[in-house]
C-alpha cells in the first residue's frame, strides 16, 4: 500500500535510497496517527525537527560559497527569507506534496492539505527523512536539486511585493479592519538588531515575522497572514 502511495513521488524525486517507511512517517500528520491508534511517535514531527536543522545548514553553507562578498547580517536575513515556513509552503504547493500527506479525517474536513504550517512541515520532514537514508551530503544534493530555484524565485517576487498593503487591501475588500503589528521580541546589540513582530486582527495572531528592521518583519508577518489566509478566516 505504502509503495503503491509513493511510487509517483519516489520516481519523481529519486528517493530510492529512501525507505518505505521513512518516506510514509515524513507524510503522516499527527491527527492520523492518533485517529489510527498509532505510537505518539508515529508521526513526521520528529523527522520535521531534523530536516529544519539540515535546510538550515544547507542554506547557510550555500549562501556562504556563492555570496563570499556578503556580511553576515545580510546572510542571516537572506537565509531566514529562504527557509521560511511561508517559503516552504509555497514549495509544497508548486511540488504538489500535500496530496501525498496522511491526514486525520478532522484535519481532511478543515482543510489541512492547503495549510501553510502543515505544508512546510512535510517539506522538513521530507528532507529529513532524505539526510537519515543517505547522509548530508545527499540531502544538501536534493535541496539545491529541487528547491534552491523555487526558493530563489520566491524570494525575488518578494523583494518586488509590499505584503502589507496586499494584506490591508484583501482586508478593506472583506470590510474588515485592517491588522495590527506588534514586536514581540528585539534581540541583537544596537547596530545589528534582529525583530519579531506578530501581525493581529480583533486579538487572533494571523502571521508571524523575523527581520534585521521591524519593516521587513512586518512585510513576512503580513507574507504569512496573506498565505494563510483561508485557515484564518475560517476561524
Amino acid at each position: 500500500m505504502t509503495a503503491q502511495r509513493f511510487a509517483e513521488l519516489r520516481d519523481r524525486f529519486d528517493l530510492t535510497e529512501v525507505p518505505d517507511d521513512l518516506l510514509e512517517l515524513a507524510f503522516t500528520h499527527s491527527s492520523y496517527s492518533r485517529e489510527q491508534g498509532l505510537d505518539e511517535l508515529a508521526n513526521n514531527q520528529r523527522l520535521e525537527y531534523l530536516g529544519d536543522a539540515v535546510l538550515d545548514l544547507v542554506f547557510a553553507a550555500h549562501l556562504y560559497q556563492t555570496c563570499p562578498a556578503m556580511p553576515e547580517g545580510d546572510l542571516t536575513r537572506l537565509k531566514a527569507a529562504v527557509v521560511r515556513k511561508s517559503a516552504l509552503a509555497s514549495i509544497a504547493r508548486q511540488l504538489e506534496l500535500g496530496q501525498h500527506i496522511l491526514l486525520g479525517r478532522g484535519e481532511e474536513a478543515t482543510g489541512g492539505r492547503r495549510k501553510a504550517s502543515l505544508l512546510a512541515d512535510v517539506v522538513e520532514a521530507l528532507i529529513g527523512a532524505v539526510f537519515l537514508s543517505g547522509g548530508f551530503d545527499r540531502a544538501r544534493e536534493f535541496v539545491l536539486s529541487h528547491f534552491s530555484l523555487m526558493l530563489e524565485d520566491v524570494e525575488a517576487r518578494d523583494s518586488l511585493c509590499d505584503h502589507k498593503s496586499a494584506l490591508q487591501e484583501s482586508l478593506q475588500g472583506r470590510a474588515m479592519d485592517p491588522p495590527r503589528y506588534r514586536v514581540m521580541r528585539t534581540e541583537g546589540p544596537p547596530h545589528d538588531r534582529w525583530f519579531t513582530v506578530e501581525a493581529c486582527l480583533d486579538g487572533a495572531v494571523i502571521g508571524a515575522g523575523e527581520g534585521s528592521t521591524k519593516r521587513a518583519a512586518e512585510q513576512e508577518a503580513a507574507e504569512e497572514a496573506l498565505a494563510t489566509i483561508d485557515e484564518w478566516l475560517e476561524q
